[in-house]
């Protein structure tokens, strides 16, 4: 493993592109964790440096102080990835490890606190140390074609809140069928049949819409 590197504030500050005065306000404004101390001498790592280049790269993106104090407020205590998967439970979901800058782009500007307090409140979005986490990446590459497509983001989370009720009704169903016919350790082998009747219903259910929408 590479040896964490700590520093000095003056070394931080150059290396991050801005001042020290500007540093002192961000910590002042708790935009960054508080350094560690030894003594009279405060030392940073890697972690202040990649937040103070987020802060940078956030506000070149026309995000305000106040907007990004609340994202680092979300991100420092949001829930640890492991707690929304279930630590060792099965999924087929890639999570997608993201710097907020990288989810400001994929969000067109409109990953605001409230639309991060949603995501992270529907267990989109947690934490892996230092990261941020999306759980699923096909959900992650949906939502986002979705908003540039022109959908606001608040309404793509309201609609998948909704979803979210479908999907555990339709769980609950297809486990409670299973567990009547056989046993639990048969419901990782039959999970893919489950995923393909509610695309094959949701596909003709699409169909029925739009022949009445025409």
């Amino acid at each position: 493993m590479a040896e964490k590197r700590e520093y000095r504030m003056e070394e931080l500050a150059r290396l991050a592109g801005i001042t020290v005065r500007t540093l002192r306000f961000y910590r002042e404004r708790k935009l960054i964790p508080p350094p560690r101390r030894e003594g009279r001498i405060a030392w940073y790592d890697d972690h202040h440096l990649a937040r103070l280049r987020t802060i940078t790269a956030l506000l070149e993106r026309g995000h305000t102080l106040s907007g990004i104090a609340e994202l680092a407020e979300a991100f420092d205590h949001g829930r640890d990835v492991g707690d929304l998967l279930g630590v060792g439970g099965p999924t087929e979901e890639e999570p997608v490890h993201l710097t907020p800058e990288e989810l400001a782009d994929h969000f067109a500007g409109e990953a605001t606190p409230e639309n991060l307090a949603a995501a992270m409140d529907l267990g989109y979005l947690g934490t892996d140390g230092q990261e941020i986490v999306h759980v699923s990446r096909r959900l992650l590459d949906v939502s986002s074609a979705l908003v540039h497509e022109g959908i606001p983001l608040a309404a793509v989370l309201a609609a998948a809140k909704q979803v979210r009720t479908h999907a555990d009704a339709l769980a609950e169903l297809f486990t409670d069928l299973v567990l009547a016919h056989a046993t639990p350790e048969d419901l990782p082998r039959l999970r893919p049949l489950a995923r393909s009747v509610v695309e094959a219903e949701l596909s003709l259910a699409l169909d029925r819409r739009m022949t009445r929408q025409g």
